[in-house]
């Protein structure tokens, strides 16, 4: 596995020279400049619309759910009193539960 991980490092490194080679830093030349025209054609594409998103941007935000988030707190009501129930149970098998240990524990 290892000799294969070194072939293929030095392999891309080959490759990398052999591409590099051909060319020189000072071999760089500047792309053409457009002409009016093209100036011109290009500004008058880009004004075009591409999609409907200007459309859509028109449109008035969603109003807000109040009958859901009624729904909700009338559930969060009606469920409270039987969490509170629970709770209430649990806390005091957990108290009578620790009370049993420690009564059996001798110090």
């Amino acid at each position: 596995m290892r000799a294969f991980r070194s072939t293929l490092v030095l392999a891309l490194f080959l490759a990398g020279f052999a591409f590099a080679a051909g060319k020189k830093p000072g071999d760089f030349q500047a792309p053409a400049q457009m002409t009016e025209e093209e100036l011109a054609e290009a500004k008058a594409r880009s004004k075009n619309k591409l999609n409907g998103f200007d459309e859509k941007q028109s449109e008035k935000p969603k109003e807000v759910p109040w009958m859901m988030i009624g729904l909700i707190g009338i559930s969060f009501l009606a469920a409270t009193p039987f969490a509170l129930r629970a709770f209430r149970n649990t806390s005091k098998e957990i108290a009578e539960s620790a009370e049993a240990v420690g009564a059996n524990r001798e110090d």
